[in-house]
């Protein structure tokens, strides 16, 4: 996050890299820390948690009486592992919102513009971004949005901003890739760079690993993309992501692809890739209707 002190670099970088146990056990080596710096500390550990898919170890551990910033990713926790809980976080969440004492708290503000994403709620996700506008992580899911809601130009304005924070944090970097890849032309290169710079000064992460393959993609080195993507299922044989982007790679290898897709289909049901694939079978279906 934004302003962490020295000794919770490698726990929250880490996490930014998507290297979560990593983050986990850097933790477990920091001592000496204030309330707050604890505090901190154990949202990036429950929340790295989160990613790997530990819901119920989250929902359990963090205790009624936690303080604001960890119910919020307990919150994050249930609304992902309970679909019958959903309702009920985003009611809960809207209500700390409300509520000054809680309002600038900027973890509270990260889950819940988290859970509006995935609400669809993008302008409601945005205004908890914008509520903490000097936050770097804030800054960064911002840029995500702008960029889901192909606003690119709006998503330059917030890396500025970031920039200006920070231009070397992690963070910055990720998002500054991030934008150059849907400025497209010869941006994609330096996003490339970002990802290579990245994963050498630090570790090859999946994350890292799909990046450089999304770049590689984009300027039509298919090859190179492979190799990254086969790097990354080594590390992640269930990472969504990979098999999604393996399927586009090995389609315009003309390899097969049904396996990486029957893959995705267990472990990510919902992806995005299945669900524009959906819908692309349907209008075909409804098309060829019409020449019966």
């Amino acid at each position: 996050m934004s302003g962490a002190p020295d000794q919770l670099f490698n726990v929250h970088n880490n996490f930014y890299l998507g290297a979560f146990q990593a983050s986990i056990n850097e933790a477990g080596d920091c001592f000496g820390l204030s309330d707050t710096e604890t505090t901190e500390r154990d949202c990036f550990v429950y929340r790295s948690y989160i990613a790997m898919g530990s819901y119920e170890l989250v929902i359990s551990e963090i205790s009624e009486d936690a303080p604001t910033a960890l119910q919020s990713v307990k919150l994050l926790a249930t609304y992902l592992s309970d679909e019958t809980q959903k309702e009920t976080v985003v009611a809960t969440l809207n209500e700390w919102l409300a509520d000054p004492v809680c309002a600038n708290n900027a973890t509270l503000l990260l889950m819940a513009a988290t859970v509006f994403a995935h609400e669809g709620n993008l302008n409601e996700a945005l205004k908890c971004c914008h509520a903490g506008s000097s936050h770097l992580e804030l800054l960064a899911m911002s840029i995500q949005l702008m960029l889901k809601m192909d606003r690119a130009d709006c998503a330059e304005k917030q890396l500025k901003a970031m920039t200006a924070i920070d231009d070397d944090a992690t963070c910055t970097q990720l998002a500054t890739a991030w934008g150059n890849l849907a400025l497209g032309g010869s941006k994609i290169q330096e996003a490339f760079y970002v990802f290579q710079e990245l994963g050498d000064k630090y570790s090859w992460t999946v994350r890292l690993h799909n990046g450089s393959a999304v770049c590689s993609m984009h300027m039509g080195r298919y090859d190179e993309a492979e190799k990254e993507l086969l790097e990354a299922l080594n590390k992640d044989g269930k990472d969504a992501d990979t098999l999604a982007n393996l399927s586009v790679c090995f389609f315009h290898l003309n390899k097969p692809v049904t396996r990486f897709i029957n893959q995705l289909k267990v472990v990510a049901p919902e992806h995005v890739m299945l669900k524009r694939q959906s819908s692309y079978e349907e209008a075909f279906d409804r098309a060829a209707q019409g020449y019966e």
